[in-house]
């Protein structure tokens, strides 16, 4: 009796918020400005970020939530956020059912939305008159529903070239493994085009994974970039997940009528700093490169899984696509078990890049619950970007070692 007594003074003890308050939140050490945040302990965690600055000066900022309490494999859910102030605060204006994976663009003075309705759901776009407060649904093939069935990608460029718009993206429905069932493919619309009706989009042929290629080790291709090449080319380069090789990519060639996806594995496979991760390519005619920020391993990190390595940002540039160079460290952290900064989406404003990080970070309730299974939203202001050099890197240390 006397041992329940002392039993239930303990367990009173333990529960009472003077003696064990409960954790409180600390953002202090979060790099960069918080758009938002959400806790390990909700089991819905932030993903797929993309970033739009509007033609009136305002930005705009997205991203869904997946994760084991989401609706990710249902109808997804996808937040939008506005920055009066150049991205130094922010306010979340819209909640989206039905949305993942998704891209921000403007186009012809409405703001677009368009990705997968959940994972490996049919491809959507929707549109919003009032700078992204209000959506379209889109029901059928006359109010946003592009392709019906499985399908794949992140938030990649949206490219205005030749007259169409483009936007790569991958079938989804060869199979139930991850990577091995995507297949590369492009899906373009002509500029003056309503771009809610399925008829004015032209899907082409997809074309699936290889095993055989980068000599048996190929696994899987995804998350596409539409890329306008040197040559005023349409090219589609996508992630390559090929272990142990953690710096591919593969260039897709698009037809000028968008109907045609080609790729030759004797050509098509190129060295790219951190490619088995997602990557966005931009290109900018004031420096007359290609620009990227991706999740680079470090040498002090080379002897981990390639795909697993998200805890270093870096900004990398190329004149020609092929060759691409390591021009500064912009975020980084020694331990990669629960901190990272990925799937950034970014653009140029000026001398400067704006991006949005998918960022795994302490918070002071325990930090996110992995490395991939990120908790915060970020946004980052890259200044002066094109005369950066590794002497302008964070520091880099050696990585901790495992508890």
């Amino acid at each position: 009796m006397l041992g329940a007594i002392i039993l239930a003074a303990h367990c009173a003890r333990a529960a009472d918020p003077a003696i064990n308050p409960a954790p409180q939140p600390d953002f202090s050490k979060v790099p960069g400005i918080i758009i938002d945040h959400s806790p390990a302990s909700s089991g819905q965690y932030i993903g797929s970020p993309s970033i739009l600055a509007l033609a009136g000066g305002d930005y705009l900022a997205s991203h869904d939530l997946f994760g084991p309490k989401s609706t990710e494999h249902t109808s997804a859910i996808t937040r939008i956020f506005r920055s009066a102030d150049k991205g130094l605060t922010w306010t979340r204006i819209a909640e989206i059912d039905g949305a993942f994976w998704s891209t921000l663009f403007e186009h012809k003075g409405a703001v677009y939305l368009i990705g997968p309705t959940h994972h490996h759901g049919s491809a959507v776009i929707r549109r919003s008159s009032d700078g992204g407060r209000t959506w379209t649904t889109p029901r059928d093939r006359d109010s946003g529903l592009l392709l019906a069935g499985q399908y794949h990608c992140a938030p990649m460029p949206v490219v205005v070239h030749d007259g169409r718009i483009w936007r790569a993206i991958e079938d989804a429905s060869n199979g139930t493994q991850w990577g091995k069932r995507y297949s590369a493919m492009m899906l373009a619309a002509p500029v003056e085009a309503d771009l809610l009706k399925a008829e004015n989009w032209t899907a082409s042929n997809f074309i699936p994974r290889d095993p055989k290629w980068k000599n048996g080790t190929f696994n899987a291709w995804l998350e596409g970039n539409a890329v306008v090449g040197p040559e005023g080319k349409m090219l589609d380069i996508l992630r390559v997940d090929a272990k142990p090789d953690g710096d591919a990519a593969a260039i897709v060639q698009i037809s000028a009528d968008g109907k045609t996806a080609s790729f030759d594995p004797a050509t098509g496979f190129i060295h790219f700093p951190g490619g088995c991760k997602k990557f966005a390519i931009r290109f900018d005619p004031a420096s007359k490169l290609y620009w990227s920020l991706s999740n680079y391993v470090p040498p002090q990190h080379a002897a981990a899984d390639p795909g697993g390595s998200r805890n270093t940002l870096a900004l990398v540039s190329s004149p020609d696509l092929k060759e691409w160079t390591v021009k500064c460290i912009l975020l980084y952290h020694p331990d990669r078990a629960k901190h990272g900064f990925q799937y950034v989406d970014w653009l140029f404003d000026g001398d400067d890049i704006i991006a949005a990080c998918r960022t795994a970070f302490d918070d002071g309730l325990g930090g996110a619950h992995n490395a991939h299974d990120a908790n915060f939203l970020t946004f980052h202001r890259v200044k002066n970007f094109r005369g950066l050099t590794m002497k302008d890197s964070v520091p880099i240390t050696e990585a901790a070692p495992r508890k």
